[in-house]
């Protein structure tokens, strides 16, 4: 499965181990975790089962009747033991056993939980077995699942998030486009798998903002709501937040001033929205101008729920009466550069990961983040375990990266009282030649342009 390389080698790796395994897979379905337990299972022998949300009893009744058609038994009893008694790899080779969207079983039927940890422990399968619990609800597994099991919890082989692929794997998967144009699109859309399965490299950016976000039957249309509405409830609210955070609302009191909700309750909506990956909270990089720094930020953390609350949302009425075209001209196009910013700074940041693993980078990272200054910017600082530091300058805005930004960079150093051992200075553009004379030679300082990486 293209991009998953390493979640695969970990189930592999799990498979191989001797004895029965107990795994947790998790995160939303968008991420393509069930695809990838699919490959994952496609050679092996296994048995698959998804929970819908119904009832216990025609829970284990649905579960009778797959186990029934699967191996051609009859089974007697309505009971999870019995079911796990039944299902089998018929040649001794270890079997897999994937129960999808597990927690609409556990969360109204403990007995599941006891079959499961019975199964583990070698009391119903007599052959070895690898168990897949794996589930969407991402709040659930983090939050409830280790009380749910107790001390069943220390039987859990792995806990494995299928977070969003990176942006490598974008450029690998659209292959029609320059690094400038994966970025667009990463701006637009992450690295949701099945976001990334519809989008069209063979067309820019406009052209699929308006065919599959814009216009009614696109794939995208609405799906920001839509993910909101199956995880929570008070949609007016959520929305409201979502909607001042994406205009730059960043601060509690911010939103309070933009909402008219109380500091309360807007703190409890966004743990909310933090809980299902939404929202995230913004450190500043800790360095010793604290007292310069910014605390207490918020953002969205969703690529494209922000774009869609950015650029969508608080035009509604527009989107219902324009042609995308049109809409596109009138609400995105002049702003969508400014908002991209953001997401070439973590694109340069993977840089700088992917940098130190092929052995490139001068330091090993330790940390590495933004620091976020009352007054002043530095877009990544990179840290090692003895607190040398890469500072870095991202320029995605401007045709060049001159001298005089540099100058401002230096200024936002003094303010976060933090020094520079190397410097890497990453453009969209080019360099100035002031710039690149005055570099020349110096080898703490790196450049770095978007054809580059």
């Amino acid at each position: 499965m293209a991009g998953r390389n390493a979640e695969l080698k970990y189930l592999e790796q799990m498979y191989k181990q001797n004895g029965n395994q107990l795994l947790v897979l998790y995160g939303r379905k968008e991420n393509g975790g069930r695809e990838l337990v699919r490959a994952f299972c496609k050679d092996k022998k296994h048995f698959y089962y998804y929970a819908p949300e119904v009832s216990p009893q025609a829970q284990k009744q649905r579960m009778k009747r797959e186990v029934e058609a699967c191996y051609r038994v009859t089974v007697s009893e309505d009971s999870y033991d019995t079911f796990f008694k039944r299902v089998k790899s018929g040649d001794g080779s270890k079997l897999v056993l994937v129960i999808d969207e597990f927690h609409h079983i556990l969360k109204k039927d403990t007995q599941f939980l006891e079959s499961i940890l019975k199964l583990k422990g070698k009391k119903l399968y007599p052959g070895p077995v690898l168990v897949l619990l794996c589930s969407s609800s991402i709040y659930w597994v983090e939050q409830e699942l280790p009380q749910v099991f107790g001390n069943g919890a220390k039987k859990i082989d792995g806990i494995q998030k299928i977070q969003e692929m990176r942006f490598l794997d974008l450029v690998r998967g659209f292959p029609n486009y320059s690094v400038q144009e994966s970025v667009e699109a990463y701006g637009v859309i992450g690295g949701v798998p099945e976001y990334m399965e519809q989008w069209e490299d063979q067309k820019d950016i406009r052209y699929n903002i308006c065919t599959h976000i814009l216009s009614e039957s696109g794939f995208l249309h609405g799906k920001a709501e839509e993910i909101i509405r199956t995880q929570l409830r008070e949609l007016s609210v959520y929305h409201t937040i979502l909607e001042a955070l994406a205009s730059g609302k960043h601060k509690l009191n911010d939103i309070f001033q933009a909402t008219g909700f109380s500091r309360a309750k807007i703190s409890v909506y966004l743990k909310n929205l933090m809980e299902f990956d939404v929202v995230e909270k913004v450190y500043s990089f800790e360095t010793g101008g604290w007292q310069n720094a910014q605390k207490g930020l918020y953002q969205i953390k969703d690529t494209f729920i922000n774009f869609w609350f950015k650029f969508v949302y608080p035009y509604l009425s527009d989107l219902h009466q324009m042609e995308p075209e049109e809409f596109y001209n009138a609400h995105i196009g002049e702003g969508l550069r400014a908002y991209l910013k953001r997401y070439f700074v973590n694109v340069c940041m993977e840089y700088l990961e992917l940098q130190e693993m092929v052995g490139k980078l001068p330091l090993k990272i330790h940390k590495m983040g933004t620091w976020i200054g009352k007054k002043g910017h530095i877009d990544i600082i990179v840290q090692n375990s003895v607190r040398e530091n890469i500072i870095c300058l991202c320029n995605w805005m401007e045709p060049e990266l001159t001298f005089e930004m540099c100058q401002e960079l230096f200024q936002s150093m003094e303010q976060a009282k933090i020094t520079a051992n190397y410097y890497y200075l990453f453009t969209a553009g080019s360099f100035g030649g002031k710039l690149q004379k005055l570099v020349a030679g110096d080898p703490r300082i790196l450049l770095v342009d978007m054809g580059r990486m």
